[in-house]
């Protein structure tokens, strides 16, 4: 290719900031001698928050936020083409329907006008798109805007893959969105921040759009917008108390003086199993952050967000390692005035990661109100259940043909399901459930049966006759 060194240059210069930066830093992103726990006042509980009530009008907070979802990514993780928001999670509501009914039921409630913006990756953009048109009669405004595309870079030259700018054929690995932390520069160059500013908006909630407990909460939008001018906190973000499920998960933490997010990638190897320790770093981030749009602004006009680059290895087609640089939204909390974590309850914590996720949210567990997901009163403990469904039933088609009906889990504790295992209808789970079906064996559990404490293993086949 005749221009491929103006090409290369393109590329490289496209996603300088971060290239630039990936190459003049040396050894680890942080001193672990430095890393200090953060100061009692920086982290409040959320029902110091919440204890200071809501204000008689509630529309003219809302009128100042918009909700940014995080929209880029695809649903293959869990066997689904396409974007992950529109994979049905509940009654067949997609992630994009429940989200849609959530702000619209805020907006018809208080009579105010959140809109709804998605960023976009190249991967997601075209189909998302395409299905907005379903919500043009709904009250709510939604605007989408995209997130960069940078070349993922040969491990060894350090020279970009692509051989051009075609995203087909050899060239379909070679692109990849660079982390949500992408969000500040793409949001100021679509030109969309702006004109939310123009329209009074002032600050963003912004979320995993795959997390189901990520919906406005009032109490603390009205500690933002409360605050008074010289102390306006431009940066809150929500943690809660980290489990052993969560221990890879990023924290807070004191640094030069700053309130920091530390993820596990920073972290150097000899210390990892002290960042996974629940006692030492007890919170984790659930990435649900209320950002100030101003502050966004004055920072990107200042060239003054700074983030800590992760470096993410993947090996292509043909044994290709590369090398993918990305950074995290969180990560620029450091660079925001007067930021803040609030330890919220674990119920804003809801990700769907899996179809294990996806079994919690679809059962009984959880009742569906305007879009809202809440834990079912009927549960007499406020803990999830542990679910681990084995590989059989990694992907969604084939994960939904295993249960003839979701089963009763309001009393369930645990459960572990391997191997070839089908559910009948009307099934009830209690307590402690492990079911595993050796290799070659198969286990149907009769519609109606009812386990409690129990291990199920061997060969139950119920045939018709």
């Amino acid at each position: 290719m005749k221009d491929l060194p103006q090409f290369i240059h393109f590329c490289l210069v496209s996603s300088s900031g971060l290239f630039h930066r990936f190459l003049q830093v040396k050894g680890p992103s942080v001193e672990w001698s430095k890393i200090n726990r953060p100061p009692e006042d920086s982290i409040q509980p959320y029902d110091k928050i919440k204890a200071k009530g809501l204000p008689d009008n509630i529309a003219d907070s809302l009128n100042k936020l918009v909700v940014v979802k995080l929209n880029g990514g695809l649903g293959t993780s869990m066997g689904c083409k396409g974007p992950k928001s529109l994979i049905s999670v509940r009654n067949e509501n997609t992630f994009l329907d429940l989200t849609v009914k959530q702000i619209e039921h805020l907006n018809k409630t208080y009579n105010a006008d959140v809109p709804l913006v998605l960023m976009n990756s190249f991967n997601t953009d075209e189909d998302t798109k395409k299905i907005l048109q379903k919500y043009t009669h709904h009250r709510v405004k939604i605007h989408t805007f995209n997130q960069s595309r940078y070349p993922r870079i040969n491990k060894e030259s350090l020279l970009p893959v692509a051989k051009d700018m075609a995203m087909t054929g050899e060239n379909a690995d070679v692109w990849y969105p660079p982390g949500h932390g992408d969000i500040y520069a793409s949001f100021y160059n679509s030109g969309l921040l702006e004109q939310l500013i123009a329209e009074g908006k002032e600050y963003i909630f912004v979320s995993n759009i795959d997390n189901l407990g990520a919906t406005v909460d009032l109490y603390i939008l009205n500690h933002l917008v409360s605050q008074p001018n010289g102390k306006r906190c431009e940066f809150i973000m929500e943690v809660t108390d980290k489990t052993r499920a969560d221990v890879k998960g990023g924290t807070l933490i004191q640094y030069d003086g700053k309130l920091r997010l530390l993820e596990i990638a920073q972290v150097p190897k000899a210390h990892v199993d002290e960042f996974k320790s629940v006692s030492k770093f007890k919170i984790f981030n659930t990435n649900n952050l209320w950002i100030s749009l101003s502050a966004i602004k004055r920072l990107q006009e200042q060239n003054a967000m700074d983030m800590e680059i992760i470096v993410n290895p993947k090996t292509l087609d043909g044994d290709l390692n590369v090398i993918q640089l990305e950074t995290a939204v969180g990560a620029a909390i450091k660079c925001f005035d007067n930021a803040l974590g609030i330890n919220v309850p674990r119920s804003r914590f809801l990700p769907v990661k899996t179809t294990s996720d996806l079994l919690l949210v679809m059962s009984n567990l959880y009742s569906l109100e305007a879009g809202s997901l809440t834990m079912s009163e009927r549960r007499e403990f406020p803990t999830t259940p542990h679910v681990k469904l084995g590989s059989s039933f990694t992907k969604v088609q084939e994960y939904l043909t295993r249960f003839e009906s979701i089963p009763d889990m309001l009393e369930l504790d645990h459960l572990t399901v391997s191997g070839d295992v089908t559910f009948g209808k009307h099934v009830s789970l209690k307590g402690t459930v492990i079911i595993i079906a050796n290799h070659g064996d198969r286990i149907d559990i009769p519609a109606g049966s009812m386990l409690e404490n129990k291990i199920v293993s061997g060969n139950l086949r119920i045939l018709d006759h």
